[in-house]
């Protein structure tokens, strides 16, 4: 037996989860994907999750001040909130492997059974919750220091890797919403027609 409500569901968890995969990637790691994009004496800087472009290794929470250097000199972005805002960063691999758990739960269920579709949507709840935490941090957290850049003469512009959490935050949204939905359907079940 398909359970065949609990494909557009994985569908959407998946999608989820390769977008935020390239979010996770972003900055350090493939400077074609950040969150912030700013220039700072000739020097192009891409923000990320885990970093910034130039830095050697990966870091969980990193000071924004570091990257800029003595440019910017009134040090508003070496505070702490704004470091500790960078720490919550870490909740974008863990909403990535959510999504992938929803993933392999939406496996079952479109496999085997409901109870798979069950989980896959209890995941992909779980998962959206913490997507859209990450993507509020995410824009509070680069808007203000898009912000005190431009506010001292530099450029700054917002990266794609938002957008990327925006989107698995909408995949989210809809995997949860069709899982659930999906699992209040009864399952197809094969007759058989006898031929008279």
């Amino acid at each position: 037996m398909v359970a065949a409500p609990a494909i557009p569901g994985l569908f959407c968890c998946f999608a989820a989860v390769v977008l935020l995969v390239f979010a996770c990637v972003s900055g350090n790691v493939w400077d074609r994907i950040s969150f912030l994009d700013t220039v700072v004496n000739g020097r192009t800087i891409h923000f990320g999750v885990f970093g910034y472009t130039g830095i050697d290794r990966p870091v969980v929470g990193y000071n924004i001040q570091d990257a800029v250097g003595n440019a910017f000199q009134d040090g508003t972005l070496g505070t702490y909130a704004l470091k500790s805002l960078t720490i919550v960063m870490i909740l974008h691999p863990i909403a990535a492997v959510f999504a992938f758990v929803a993933c392999l739960f939406g496996f079952c269920g479109a496999g085997f059974s409901r109870i798979g579709t069950i989980l896959m949507s209890l995941c992909a709840a779980l998962a959206t919750l913490i997507t859209l935490v990450v993507w509020v941090v995410d824009m509070s957290l680069w808007g203000i220091v898009r912000n005190r850049l431009r506010s001292g003469g530099f450029s700054a512009e917002y990266g794609n890797a938002n957008w990327l959490v925006l989107g698995a935050l909408v995949a989210l949204l809809s995997g949860f919403c069709t899982a659930a939905f999906g699992s209040c359907f009864p399952m197809r079940r094969r007759t058989t027609v006898e031929r008279v």
